[in-house]
């Protein structure tokens, strides 16, 4: 299991396969479900330039821990992989890359969509967008 906060871009695919080449059991894991975000240019009808993600480091880096730790129990999963971004985020760049494996399909799907729904509506980040004439902080996330 791996839970890490970035300040830097980076490439998902590569983080991917990295974990995978590092952690992966030969035969044990036959499914695995991957979510990668990115930020896009428009929200609600305007176009954004970037994005800050303020967090508190320790609330945030305890709750992810926690998050992580109850998917894996509560689905039985072989491993997990989640990396999300912090601080300045630019149109195009990944947010957020979830992955899970498991003995099956069912449980991976779950626990993958349970760890993107917490951390689109429950994890502390506060999203502060960069317009075009402005700023502004975002009150409420897209429904799933």
């Amino acid at each position: 299991m791996r839970v890490e906060l970035r300040q830097q871009p980076y490439d998902p695919w590569a983080e991917l396969s990295a974990h995978e080449r590092a952690h992966a059991v030969p035969g044990r894991s036959g499914a695995a479900a991957v979510f990668t975000g990115s930020m896009r240019d428009r929200n609600e009808g305007v176009t954004v330039t970037g994005m800050f993600l303020e967090h508190y480091p320790e609330m945030t880096e305890r709750h992810l821990r926690g998050l992580a730790q109850e998917a894996m129990s509560r689905w039985q999963l072989d491993d997990l992989l989640l990396l999300h971004r912090v601080g300045e985020v630019l149109p195009g760049q990944t947010i957020v890359l979830v992955a899970v494996w498991s003995a099956h399909r069912a449980a991976a799907f779950e626990a993958c969509r349970f760890l993107l729904e917490d951390l689109k509506h429950k994890t502390p980040f506060w999203k502060r967008e960069t317009l075009e004439d402005g700023e502004r902080w975002v009150e409420y996330n897209t429904p799933g």
